[in-house]
C-alpha cells in the first residue's frame, strides 16, 4: 500500500510540474505569392535543426551572445516535425504542388525531395527572428540539382514576449518556403 501512495504523489509531483509549462504554436499564416515549379510531387525530408532548437524550449540570444532558454516556456509541438509541416502546408499552397512530409504518403512517387538543414533558429538580442541554412533539392523533371544557402530576419513585435517569438517564426518558415519556390525547385 505505502508503494502505491508513493507512486500515487510522484505521478501528482510530475503533473505538477508539466502544468507550469506554458505552450506556444506558430500561429497560421497566408502563404502569399503564387510560384510555378518544375514537379508536381514534392516530399519534404525532416528538418535539421542545431541541437538547441530540437529541444522543446524557446531559445532567446543574450547581450552577450550566450543562449538562454526557460523550462517553463515551449513549443507547442516538436519543433522539426512542426517545421516540417509548416514548410510543407506552404510549398503546397505557393506552388499547387501535391507536397508532403517524409515518409511520402501516396502511391505515386514524389519527383523530387527537399532537404532543409537549419543552423540557426533563435529569437536575438536585437529584436529579431534569425533562421539560416542551407536547402538542398534532389533531382527533379530536368535533371537538375539544386541548393543554396538562406538567412531569414525577421522582426519581432515590440513586447517580444513567446507569442511574438512564435509569430515572427511563423513568418519566417514562410518566407522560407516562398525563397525555395522561387529559387529552387
Amino acid at each position: 500500500m505505502k508503494h502505491f501512495i508513493i507512486i500515487g504523489l510522484s505521478l501528482l509531483a510530475l503533473t505538477g510540474c508539466s502544468e507550469s509549462a506554458v505552450r506556444y504554436a506558430a500561429p497560421p499564416i497566408e502563404s502569399g505569392t503564387k510560384v510555378k515549379i518544375s514537379v508536381a510531387r514534392l516530399e519534404v525530408s525532416e528538418v535539421s535543426l542545431p541541437a538547441y532548437a530540437k529541444s522543446e524550449e524557446i531559445w532567446r540570444e543574450t547581450e552577450t551572445g550566450g543562449l538562454v532558454s526557460d523550462a517553463s516556456i515551449l513549443w507547442a509541438d516538436d519543433p522539426s516535425r512542426s517545421i516540417t509541416l509548416e514548410l510543407s502546408k506552404h510549398l503546397s499552397a505557393i506552388t499547387g504542388a501535391r507536397v508532403a512530409a517524409e515518409p511520402w504518403p501516396f502511391e505515386e512517387p514524389a519527383q523530387s525531395r527537399l532537404t532543409v538543414r537549419v543552423e540557426e533558429l533563435l529569437a536575438s538580442q536585437a529584436g529579431v527572428f534569425k533562421m539560416s541554412g542551407t536547402y538542398y533539392v534532389s533531382k527533379n523533371e530536368d535533371g537538375r540539382e539544386r541548393s543554396g544557402s538562406f538567412q531569414i530576419d525577421t522582426p519581432i513585435a515590440a513586447d517580444g514576449g513567446a507569442s511574438e517569438i512564435a509569430a515572427a517564426r511563423a513568418i519566417a518558415v514562410r518566407d522560407l518556403a516562398q525563397l525555395i519556390a522561387k529559387r529552387g525547385i
